[in-house]
This record gives C-alpha cells, structure tokens and sequence, in this order.
C-alpha cells in the first residue's frame, strides 16, 4: 500500500480549510506546501501570500482562516500564523510514526503511481556508429538513464530511442577508404580500428578531391541499396553496436540493440516529411534550399531564421531527420511527449524543430516535446576535460580509470574476499562517476575530479553507499528482522528528524521526474544519509542497556533507511552493496 506525498496530503487539508473558511477554490498542490529547516516546524504553508490579492484580505487573515478552520486533528499537532502570512505546520509524533512504520510493508516506499500516466519516447545516448564512445556521450547517457528509471518508476510508459548516427557523407567516405584499404565485411576489425579508419579517411577526403568525390558516389550507392556497400555498413553498424553495449554494461545503462533508431532507420520517411510540409504550405525555397522559417525565430540582422529541410544539392540535414523523428513517434507510434536529452548548444535547433512540428501538427495541444540540455564536464583547469595529447577522453578507459580508483579505497577498509571487492569496486567507481553529474544541475557545466567523486563525506555516491553499507551491518548484528507491525518510537529529535526525512522520497521523486532533473532527488538522498548519521551517532541501538522496544523501533528506521537509500540510488541507476 503506499500514501503518497505528506505535502500533498497537508495541501489537501489546506484547501478544504480555505473552501470552509473564505470559500476559495484551490488544488492540494497551490496550497504551496513546502518542508521547513526552522526547529519545531516541519512544513510551510505559503498560500495565503498569493491569495490575499483574489480574496481581498491581508494576507494574515488569510493565514489565519486556514489555521482556523483546517481539520486536521490526527495529522498536524500544531499550527501557527508567522512572518506577514505564512503558516507553520508541525506533524503529529503519533501520525509521524504510524505512517514511518506502515512504509516497512511498501515496496514503493510510500510513492504512488501518477493518475494519468503518460507516453514518452526518451531520445538518449546517441553515439556514431564507427567511432569509440567518449566523454561527450556520458552525459546524455546516464541523464537519460536516470530520467527513464525517475519517469517508470512513476507510472508513466517510457520507449527509450537511441538516434545513432549511422548514415550520411560520412559513411561514404569510411566505406570508400575502407574499401581502398582492402577491408571487407568479415574482416575482424575492433571499434579501435574502426576509429582510425574514419581518421583516416576524413583527412584524405579534406585533402583528395578524387577521393572526395569517390566519397560521395559511394553515399549515393549506399543510399540507393548497393548489396557491397551495405555489408560493409552491416559490419560497421554490428561492431560499433557491440562497442556501445560494452559501454553500457560499465555504466549499467537499460539501452540495447533493440532500442538503437539510427538515422537509417528514420531515412526512408524524410522524402514523404518533406513532401507533407510542402503539401501544407509550409515551405519555400531560400538561396536553392527547402526551408520552412518557423514564427520567432531570427538571425542578428533581424531576418526571419531559416529551418533547412533540404539542401540546395537535394541532401537531407539533422532538421529533416529531426522532423521525421518527430512525426513518425507522434504519429505512427502514439507517444504524448517527447524528450531530447543532448547538449545545451542545440537549444536553439530543437526549439525551431518543435516550431516547425507543430506548425506541421505533428505537435498538437496534446504533445510536450522537450529539450533537455546538459552543461560540459571540465577538467581541473576549467577547460573542457581532454587527454592530456589534447583528444577526446574514451569512454571505456575513464569507466575503468573509475574502477581502479574505487578499488584503492575499498581495499583499505574492506575484510571482503578479492572476487566481492572487484564487485563493490566496480558499483563505487562506476557510482561515483555517475553521481558526480547526476548530483550538479544538469544545466551547468561541473568539474571531474576523483578525488571530490571518491570522497567518503560530502554529497558523494561513497557517502551514500557508506551510509546504506552501515544500516545493513546494524541489521546483520542485531540478528533480527524488523517485523512490519513493530510501533516506532519517536522519543529524540534525532528519531524524529529520521521518520521525518523517510516520508519526503515521494516529494523528492516528483520533483525530479517533473523537472527532468535528477539532482533533486540526489539531494533529497544526501540530506537522508546525514540525517541517518546523526540518528546513528545520537541514538545506540544495539547495547546492552537500549530497551527492547526502542530497539526494535530503531532498526525499523535503520532498515527503511537503507530502503529508501537503496530505491533513490537504483532511480539513478547506481548499486548499493551492502557490505564495503
């Protein structure tokens, strides 16, 4: 059974306070309920601030009227008018334990399922196809991970979408050198020779004309069904796609071949894309290009921006794909929303696709489509991070450089067995990497350092890990498990603080589902892992002279601490051993 959001429920019993007292109509959620850090209080109502206006009241007698007139005798012990109409709330010891004690039987840890779920089509990840994943990809890799967990968790249907780039020049040119260099289909290539090959042939093309122009015959041919050119495409698409899902099972990421919807795929509906924009009147030819110019949208002199459908040569860009994409998941698979996790430099490209798809009605009053953009990550000199030869950091070796650097740490405390310690080494390096841009707003660009990541204390993947870790050995000492009818006893503050932090995961994971923002509930769990600390180091559990019955109610909060720990780091798509 779960029970939802407490300020939910405080928002529901606000809003019949304000229907009796002033006979105003509002939602649980404008009852604008918030947690509060002051002592003796535990939540804010602020919605008499923004009513005083629509009543015509100053907004203390607003407040006033909702403390009056709230029933709420089981769940608020008391209230009180503060500040020029703020109204503090304070929970019932009595409530606050009974509904802490009633999680122990709730797989989902008092979250519910949203009422009306929605159909999303996740668009994450996106390597190329014939190129080693770098540090790049890891941002839209594991962001887009942890929003389809945040996002199923939910309720909501989420098809996850992997838009690789698999066709175009520069498959022409690969093939066309590859071709030079007498590979064929089965010859037996890594994804690192692969990588070479493109470097390769980008520099003969940018220097050989000949070549070049070889190049794009060869893209012609690929494109109209050449048997060669395609076994050799084959071979490049299977071997990258093996590259990526070694990648993924590093990262622990739920994407597979099945999920892979390259720009090939989406090829064979962009001549009908264009043919339906010009058929709605949407297009017009600007300097030899098919472009549809969407409202808003400028240049520096102040001229209307174009959206190039289709190049002056016939080719087909990112725009066109992009639109395809759009109409077939709206269209042909029946999705409601659609998300883009890339990089924050493509703003403005997605903001004139989403124009132009609803100028198009691809996207109607029914569809949300959203960019979800993400800053850089920056070496220790502020500058976008690098190999020190100045290259492109590969993916593989930083996961790897992750789990060396775990290893270390966890091999000076641990008494595990080499086989456990390579197992927790590789769930904390693999974690920390993971955190470490799952915890910074994804909006900003952050710092990769290990030593910050690694760190033991401070808003850490090994913090949390650490924290969950001590709950399961308390458990393990104790020889006992909590029982589901145990009564929670709230007699400290610090027992208090606990129960209390336990019942705002459903608040934490809303906020980062509907935000798309995942480091609201990393927060969420690190503010959880500090409040344990002190419920640990304030409150024994396991000596001799505990009573029976206050023990029993403390390993009820230590065992739903490590639930609740162990749920939010899977939400964000990070193991939680039990022993480090």
């Amino acid at each position: 059974m779960a029970y939802g959001d407490v300020g939910i429920e405080l928002g529901a019993r606000v809003a019949a306070a304000l229907r009796r007292g002033l006979g105003v109509e509002i939602t649980p959620a404008e009852a604008v309920i918030r947690p509060s850090t002051r002592d003796g209080v535990d939540y804010q109502c602020n919605a008499a601030m923004s009513l005083a206006k629509k009543v015509g009241k100053p907004p203390r007698e607003v407040a006033r009227s909702i403390v009056d007139n709230l029933d709420s005798a089981d769940l608020v012990a008391t209230t009180e008018v503060a500040g020029p109409g703020f109204v503090n709330i304070r929970l019932s010891d009595a409530w606050l334990a009974g509904r802490a004690a009633a999680l122990l039987g709730d797989d989902r840890l008092g979250v519910d399922p949203v009422p009306d779920p929605r159909r999303y089509a996740l668009d994450y990840s996106s390597p190329n196809v014939a190129k080693e994943m770098h540090v790049g990809h890891l941002r839209s890799t594991i962001i887009g991970d942890a929003l389809l967990r945040l996002l199923r968790f939910a309720g909501h249907e989420v098809t996850p979408h992997n838009h690789v780039g698999d066709w175009g020049t520069p498959f022409g040119m690969l093939i066309e050198h590859l071709l030079d260099e007498g590979w064929t289909p089965d010859g037996g290539h890594s994804i690192s020779d692969l990588n070479g090959f493109y470097q390769a042939a980008r520099a003969k093309f940018d220097a050989d004309p000949v070549f070049a122009d070889r190049s794009r015959k060869r893209v012609v041919a690929l494109q109209g069904g050449d048997e060669a050119t395609l076994a050799l495409w084959r071979r490049l698409v299977e071997e990258s796609s093996r590259h990526f899902q070694k990648v993924y099972g590093m990262l622990g990421i739920e994407l597979t071949p099945e999920d892979m919807y390259g720009e090939s795929f989406y090829n064979p509906y962009l001549d009908d894309t264009i043919a339906d924009l010009e058929a709605k009147g949407l297009t017009r030819v600007s300097d030899g290009a098919v472009c549809v110019f969407p409202p808003g949208f400028s240049n520096r002199e102040g001229e209307p921006l174009p959206l190039i459908v289709r190049k002056g040569d016939g080719g087909y860009g990112y725009a066109t794909t992009d639109l395809a994409t759009a109409r077939y998941w709206t269209g042909e698979r029946g999705m409601t929303d659609l998300l883009y996790v890339v990089g924050t430099p493509q703003a403005q490209h997605f903001a004139m696709v989403f124009a132009a798809s609803r100028m198009a009605g691809y996207l109607t009053d029914d569809h949300t489509a959203e960019h979800i953009g993400f800053g850089s990550i920056l070496g220790e000199d502020g500058k976008t991070i690098r190999t020190r030869a100045g290259g492109s950091v590969k993916l593989v070796e930083l996961l790897e450089d992750a789990v060396d650097n775990a290893a270390k740490t966890v091999a000076e405390r641990s008494s595990l067995d080499a086989d456990a310690q390579a197992a927790v080494a590789r769930a904390v390096g693999i974690g920390a990497v993971k955190y470490a841009d799952l915890s910074n707003d994804r909006e900003k660009d952050y710092v990769f350092t290990w030593s910050r990541m690694l760190a033991k204390e401070g808003n850490t993947s090994v913090y949390l890990q650490y924290a969950n870790a001590r709950c399961h050995s308390v458990l393990a000492k104790s020889g006992t498990t909590p029982a589901a009818d145990t009564e929670v006893l709230l007699g400290s503050p610090a027992e208090r603080a606990l129960a209390l932090a336990l019942l705002r995961l459903p608040a934490a994971v809303e906020a980062a589902a509907t935000a798309y923002a995942p480091h609201k509930l990393c927060g969420y769990l690190y503010e959880l892992a500090t409040t344990f600390t002190a419920f640990y180091d304030g409150c024994p559990i396991l000596k001799p002279d505990v009573p029976a019955e206050v023990r029993a109610s403390r390993l009820v909060l230590t065992a739903l601490t490590s639930a609740v720990l162990t749920r939010g780091l899977e939400l964000l798509g990070i193991e939680a051993p039990r022993e480090l």
